[in-house]
């Protein structure tokens, strides 16, 4: 069943993109958060922080973060 998921990708890139995607997912329901509510608040929360330049701050954003679970139950 997962290995057809790949074959809709289209492109290595398409790939990879889903499987980032599908890892940050994994991730949540690791940390007992909402993958709604993570996925969400990083699409309004990363293009206003400076992480090219301070990747250290993207530290901030993962989901085992106490404030991102508490953010995003």
């Amino acid at each position: 069943m997962g290995r057809k998921n790949w074959l809709l990708s289209g492109s290595p890139k398409g790939a990879a993109a889903s499987a980032a995607i599908y890892s940050l997912v994994e991730t949540c329901k690791a940390n007992k958060i909402n993958e709604y509510n993570y996925l969400k608040y990083l699409f309004e929360a990363l293009p206003n922080i400076p992480f090219l330049r301070e990747p250290q701050l993207l530290e901030d954003h993962l989901p085992w973060n106490e404030k991102i679970q508490q953010i995003c139950k």
